[in-house]
């Protein structure tokens, strides 16, 4: 069976995102590993690590959460892990380890100073994993199934590469896949090779047997824009890739796909392009 990796610290925001990775499970038929990351020394620790019975604490906590969320996984087997260290390595290690096709991550959202200098845990995973990864807002409100996914695409080659995790979402929720072409230049030959990647997603969904539809827009901001477009359509997951084309106004707020994990109200699955994953 699949793998799914969930980062806990049993904060409202990753039981969040737990409830999504039981709905990813069930339509994927995944295992579930939740992983708890002790900080030797941390000081901002939900527990009194003092004496290192937090560790009796944590197991507990696991076994509750195993109790009740069991049986809502259809195939699945729902499990858990202690790891020790910096959170964001250690989630990617037990990725590693279990082989898992996706991580889901649980995030508050920032903005500021914190989002420029300091970031999240979640851009950290995201930015480290070897594996694609979900991230779910903590407020957002887990739906039965996912009946939309925004694709956006712009003129490089690597834009595509989500095309194999987008598709297998889609087949296992049937889900229509909404294409959007992010216009962020007037030079033709930038935005007629955007073009051409579009159309290949559109034939390529179609070949797949995936319902599909394809949008442009002009975007100075592609962040704003997808984010625009996703609130306009009603979708329930917008997938992107870590690195995407910049213009102007995107520099000043960071990189499209921070921005993304920072400010989508709806989840938003991210994949590396430097990468090849093998979907299993």
């Amino acid at each position: 069976m699949k793998e799914i990796i969930v980062g806990i610290d049993f904060s409202k925001g990753a039981m969040n995102a737990l409830n999504y990775a039981t709905l990813m499970a069930n339509y994927l038929e995944a295992n579930i590993t939740m992983v708890w990351v002790d900080k030797p020394g941390s000081a901002d620790s939900i527990f009194d690590n003092s004496t290192g019975s937090h560790r009796k604490e944590v197991h507990r906590r696991f076994e509750e959460i195993i109790k009740k969320y069991s049986k809502d996984l259809k195939k699945g087997e729902l499990k858990y892990k202690i790891r020790s260290g910096k959170i964001y390595e250690e989630i990617g290690n037990q990725a590693k380890y279990n082989d898992a096709q996706y991580i889901i991550s649980g995030t508050h959202g920032i903005s500021g100073f914190e989002e420029i200098w300091i970031g999240s845990n979640a851009n950290r995973i995201v930015s480290s994993s070897p594996c694609p990864v979900f991230t779910v807002r903590q407020g957002y409100v887990v739906k039965k199934k996912i009946s939309k996914i925004v694709m956006p695409i712009d003129s490089t080659m690597e834009t595509r590469q989500k095309a194999p995790y987008v598709a297998e979402i889609a087949k296992a929720f049937k889900a229509e896949v909404l294409v959007l072409g992010l216009a962020i230049t007037s030079v033709s030959t930038i935005k007629k090779r955007m073009e051409s990647y579009a159309k290949q997603m559109t034939e390529y969904f179609t070949k797949e047997g995936i319902k599909n539809n394809y949008t442009e827009v002009k975007a100075s901001n592609v962040t704003s824009a997808t984010l625009k477009f996703a609130e306009e359509k009603n979708a329930d997951l917008i997938c992107i890739m870590t690195e995407q084309e910049t213009a102007t106004a995107n520099i000043i707020l960071g990189p499209f796909a921070q921005q993304m994990v920072n400010h989508s109200p709806i989840p938003v699955l991210s994949v590396h392009p430097k990468n090849f994953y093998i979907l299993k």
